[in-house]
């Protein structure tokens, strides 16, 4: 195997570990200098999905779960993985169904990402929800401590200013919506109108 990546060479490649979620690469490579290298590289087999809802008055919803890689608690906008190849516009009504409760009439794509790009190759797609209805969460196992905070949307972008909510995901999601926030000078109602019309548009 000699195979040109960008200005790097793969010279082989071997699985080392594989789970249902995700599978641990070897690479013998050739630097972009002409050296002799390694990579080790995790291919993620779902699409991460993040969705911040917002309701009637302003608010939006946080979840509040311990995550076990870090050893500790999370706040976190709505998330969930979404399998390569399946829409991570319907993955990202579902997951906030299942942690909120909520289902929503109107989802708008705020944004995509690279997560960790240095090692990985996990992307994600982020969306704002609008018109909020109750529905009934349905929470995995692994979602068992999951709790839901409702609190005003400038409360939870205080919070990814501040360090208080630290998952990558959410302060992008957050300071995304601040930005599209202060084109309309605050007003949440232009900003749900802007979204709106760029629905019509696309």
């Amino acid at each position: 195997m000699n195979k040109a990546v960008g200005p790097w060479r793969q010279r082989s490649i071997e699985t080392v570990y594989e789970n249902p979620w995700i599978k641990v690469e070897h690479h013998e490579v050739t630097t972009p200098a002409g050296s002799d290298g390694i990579y080790g590289k995790v291919c993620f087999k779902s699409r991460a999905v993040g969705v911040v809802p917002l309701d009637a008055n302003g608010n939006t919803y946080l979840v509040k779960q311990f995550r076990y890689p870090l050893e500790e608690v999370s706040w976190e906008i709505p998330e969930g993985g979404c399998p390569l190849g399946e829409s991570t516009l319907l993955t990202a009504r579902r997951e906030l169904e299942e942690e909120t409760g909520f289902r929503a009439s109107r989802v708008y794509k705020l944004l995509e990402l690279h997560l960790s790009n240095s090692v990985c190759d996990e992307g994600a797609d982020v969306f704002l929800a609008l018109d909020l209805m109750p529905g009934e969460a349905c929470l995995e196992d692994s979602e068992a401590d999951l709790e839901v905070l409702q609190l005003p949307l400038h409360d939870a972008i205080a919070m990814a200013l501040d360090g208080r909510i630290t998952d990558a995901i959410s302060v992008a999601a957050l300071l995304k919506i601040r930005v599209l926030l202060n084109e309309e000078n605050g007003d949440i109602d232009a900003l749900v109108a802007r979204m709106t019309a760029l629905e019509h548009l696309a």
